[in-house]
């Protein structure tokens, strides 16, 4: 058996103190997680980052840098993620998107309510992206090399 992990990008978006989110549907209940999903083939990591931060929450953004690269093992389901987490900033919105299925809605939340709902998080990565956000770290996107 070849073991993989499921890489997935994440889209770590703060604008005046609050931090765009995503409230989904999962086998769990209603869940809070960042604009993420899985990198898809034949894509670079920020550019998985644009496609599903606008599939998710109808935002264009523009990722500037890289916060962390996270592995996380989801007991329940005996997944490994390896997540990718980039942070930038809102260039447009599209309100009358349509957002992709279990996605309910978007929400901007400070860190302490971020923090408040540490129970409905869709992984402990939600808020551990936030905060080394806000710890200033910033890794340039050069870092990262894709070869065609």
């Amino acid at each position: 058996m070849i073991w993989k992990p499921n890489v997935t990008v994440a889209a770590v978006i703060e604008r005046e103190g609050r931090f765009l989110l995503v409230e989904e549907k999962t086998s769990q209940g209603l869940r809070f997680n960042q604009p993420a999903g899985h990198w898809e083939s034949n894509e670079t990591l920020t550019a998985g980052t644009i496609r599903e931060a606008l599939e998710e929450s109808a935002y264009d953004i523009e990722p500037q840098y890289l916060i962390g690269i996270y592995r996380w093992h989801a007991s329940e389901s005996d997944t490994t993620f390896l997540r990718f987490a980039f942070g930038g900033v809102v260039t447009a919105h599209h309100p009358e998107r349509t957002l992709d299925a279990g996605i309910v809605r978007t929400v901007w939340l400070t860190i302490d309510e971020i923090r408040a709902n540490q129970a409905r998080h869709r992984s402990p990565l939600v808020l551990r992206c936030c905060e080394d956000y806000l710890a200033g770290k910033r890794y340039p996107l050069d870092i990262l090399v894709h070869y065609e």
